[in-house]
């Protein structure tokens, strides 16, 4: 028992020096957690001052009229020298502190959500991909379901799960706009216009308007959701891929629109694209019938109609300029190589 009970106190002698170790390191932790705080505070005053500074040249730059030959071509390299700064301050901000948005500072506050490890923001990026693949599936097997079988307690299932899934798409996806991730634009206005469609649907009471429209959306979640699915599994590889060859940031995300790096590998996804739109036309149209019809009493027709016609719109005229400009750059590229 004495022999047991000496063990005992011998561990305790162990793990008190093992404690003292451990406190030792536990201090410099926290002045080197200082000392990052300190030249984090450093780091976002140079680079303001920076940009400052740039701007002040570019406006001087612009107000030179008659210029020699050899002035005009220093002042052309002084620019070009201008916009590689701005890149490179670009890649430097990614890794410091943030303010966080108007979106995340009424939801989160003023906490801050930048992940200063490379390999953490990275992680996040994944975890987002995954949930969008994850939950896309999830919509496409219930709204399948309620192809097949008419009960409105598996529709609000469906309902609640979009709104879920938007506004927590619309969450993360400004959380990696922060971290560095080049979402902008109308795809990440899709999502919260896409919110608020999800949310009228969910209030949307039953009768005559919900069972005439209900297959018919339905049919469209189906498809959108089959849509989605096939972006994201061949936009992954194509991300993939230009990552590789450096022509893409590794922050870049799958979107479920058309961007112009996926000219090359993704064209053939643009007829199922432009036949998503041509459906949310149709959904426009059809709600738009329905809030005639005599027995309409429900805002939510209108309401709806509205903003299919608003994401069709937006949705046609983002993607036809994608592919507006590429080919101007194709046609450009060929003129250029006409002797």
């Amino acid at each position: 028992m004495e022999a047991k009970l000496e063990g005992v106190f011998d561990e305790w002698e162990s793990l008190n020096k093992e404690y003292d170790e451990y406190q030792e390191t536990h201090k410099n932790y926290l002045k080197s957690v200082d000392n990052m705080c300190k030249l984090q505070a450093v780091c976002v005053k140079s680079t303001g001052h920076h940009r400052y500074r740039m701007g002040q040249i570019s406006q001087s730059l612009e107000s030179f009229k008659s210029l020699s030959t050899e002035e005009k071509a220093k002042v052309s390299q002084l620019k070009e020298n201008i916009k590689t700064r701005y890149e490179r301050l670009k890649e430097m901000e990614s890794v410091l502190p943030r303010k966080n948005g108007l979106y995340l500072k009424v939801i989160l506050g003023n906490v801050s959500v930048n992940l200063m490890n490379k390999d953490d923001r990275l992680k996040y990026k994944e975890e987002y991909e995954n949930f969008k693949c994850i939950v896309t599936v999830i919509i496409l097997i219930l709204s399948f379901l309620d192809i097949i079988v008419s009960y409105r307690v598996l529709d609000s299932i469906l309902h609640f799960l979009q709104v879920w899934y938007y506004c927590t798409l619309t969450i993360r996806e400004s959380i990696l706009v922060i971290n560095g991730s080049r979402m902008k634009g109308w795809w990440r206005i899709n999502h919260f216009i896409t919110t608020v469609q999800a949310g009228v649907l969910i209030v949307w009471p039953d009768g005559l308007m919900y069972d005439l429209f209900r297959k018919q959306f339905m049919v469209y979640a189906c498809y959108t959701s089959i849509l989605q699915f096939l972006q994201f599994s061949y936009q992954q590889g194509c991300l993939y891929r230009l990552r590789a060859l450096g022509e893409r940031y590794n922050m870049d995300i799958t979107i479920e629109g058309f961007h112009s790096w996926m000219w090359k590998g993704l064209t053939f996804l643009l007829p199922f694209l432009y036949f998503g739109y041509i459906f949310q036309l149709y959904n426009a149209y059809t709600l738009y019938k329905l809030s005639d019809h005599p027995q309409c009493i429900e805002w939510q027709v209108l309401w709806s109609a509205a903003i299919f016609f608003v994401l069709f719109l937006g949705n046609t005229l983002t993607t036809s300029r994608v592919i507006h400009q590429k080919i101007k750059e194709k046609l450009s590229d060929i003129k250029q190589k006409i002797p």
